[in-house]
């Protein structure tokens, strides 16, 4: 005989007999939240991953549709100060697209007019610049030239093993030619009629829903917006700031160096660090360490000034990403999508967290303003004590006529 402990522990023979429900409840609490957080995590990953392989597949549709809401976001006002000057719809679409093709092509144009004496005198100093880069390295560090030859035939024998495949290089320019192409339709079409596509979703929505989803689209396209216009504002004064750096220190192809920078800009943290990098080995090939050292300082110098005071400012709180999400995001852009996937990861990870975290808000403040409408619950009555002797003291029933005091409002219609 097994002695009795009091009723603590459930019966042997009851548990083996009991149903799904019974054995549930039979587990410890911590045993059933590991189960319901581990189910929830599984089924999270298996979300994501099926989105990466559906974004896989569709990564030429995926980038230019991500490419043509940030250059929509870029010319909403261009295209709404055309609106108020009473053009059509299309026609300040249309003038918006080729503003952005002009500044586009005038900016390849004039860089190129700018450097392209440059490249012919950019071999021999680069040569020179190496042969000095190569003295610098065996005088300074334990390395051989003999170990510094054997390590660059290896690095030469690499690079040349690695085969082209012209149909798959054909493949991807046809590609991106496309895609460039695909984005530029899409966003004169989004710039034109944008706002009744919008309206249309909405309709599509009802009761509360569609409030909730008119104020999450707006915050959002608000969003999206901020973060594209304050990125090339950034970007701009990252590249003015470096390119006058390299022109006072006399570095070749200072402007393609800044246009660089420029580029690396719209991806954050990991843009700005690779542009630096490029310039500060530039330096070093063509002018020798004591300018690379220059440029190393002008570079650290500018990010620090953008990155404590022109962010803060232009960026604003609400788009602002704490960096371990950044990084996060560039890196899963960048494994999914390459280089297209880490520009539009951190806009796209910007414009979901803030329309999760709006959609969260108008969901608490409703759940708030319909426990206020309740009331608050009646006081539960203290138990009735019966005196040992007098009169009755229990209080008559109200008549219906009389109106209850329990405080409670009448639910709104």
């Amino acid at each position: 005989m097994v002695a009795s402990d009091g009723g603590n522990q459930p019966d042997e023979t009851a548990v083996r007999g009991a149903g799904p429900r019974q054995t549930w409840a039979a587990l410890p609490w911590l045993v059933r939240s590991a189960v319901v957080w581990s189910a929830c995590l599984v089924v999270i990953a298996a979300g994501l991953y099926l989105l990466a392989r559906i974004t896989l597949l569709v990564t030429p549709l995926a980038i230019a549709v991500a490419a043509t809401l940030f250059l929509a976001a870029l010319l909403d006002p261009v295209q709404l100060a055309l609106r108020r000057l009473r053009l059509p719809a299309a026609l300040a679409a249309l003038l918006s697209v080729l503003l952005l093709l002009g500044i586009l092509g005038g900016v390849g144009a004039l860089v190129w007019s700018l450097t392209a004496d440059q490249f012919s005198e950019l071999g021999e100093e680069l040569r020179q610049g190496l042969e000095r880069t190569r003295d610098f390295v065996t005088s300074t560090l334990p390395v051989s030239d003999a170990q510094l030859d054997s390590l660059l035939d290896q690095l030469r024998q690499a690079i040349s093993q690695q085969q082209v495949d012209p149909v798959a290089s054909a493949r991807t320019v046809a590609e991106v030619v496309g895609s460039a192409l695909l984005a530029l339709v899409l966003l004169f079409f989004l710039l034109k009629d944008g706002r009744e596509m919008w309206q249309w979703t909405l309709r599509r929505a009802a009761g509360r829903n569609r409030d909730i989803a008119a104020e999450a689209g707006r915050i959002g396209w608000h969003t999206l917006g901020s973060y594209s216009r304050g990125t090339m504002l950034i970007a701009a004064i990252d590249a003015i700031g470096i390119g006058l750096a390299l022109v006072l220190l006399r570095v070749p192809l200072a402007f393609p160096l800044a246009l660089i920078t420029f580029i690396g800009g719209f991806v954050p943290i990991v843009g700005a660090t690779v542009a630096g990098a490029v310039a500060v080995l530039v330096a070093l090939a063509a002018n020798g360490p004591t300018t690379a050292l220059l440029t190393l300082a002008a570079v650290i110098a500018v990010q620090q000034i953008e990155g404590n005071l022109l962010e803060p400012l232009v960026m604003k709180r609400q788009v602002r990403l704490h960096p371990v999400v950044i990084l996060v995001a560039v890196t899963a852009g960048t494994l999914i999508a390459g280089i297209a996937g880490a520009f539009v990861a951190v806009p796209i990870t910007a414009v979901a967290w803030r329309v999760i975290d709006s959609v969260q808000r108008q969901r608490q403040a409703a759940a708030n303003a319909s426990d206020s409408a309740s009331g608050p619950p009646a006081p539960d009555s203290p138990p009735s004590r019966t005196p040992p002797s007098g009169p009755s003291t229990t209080a008559p029933a109200p008549s219906p006529s009389e109106p209850s005091s329990s405080g409670a409002a009448p639910e709104p219609t």
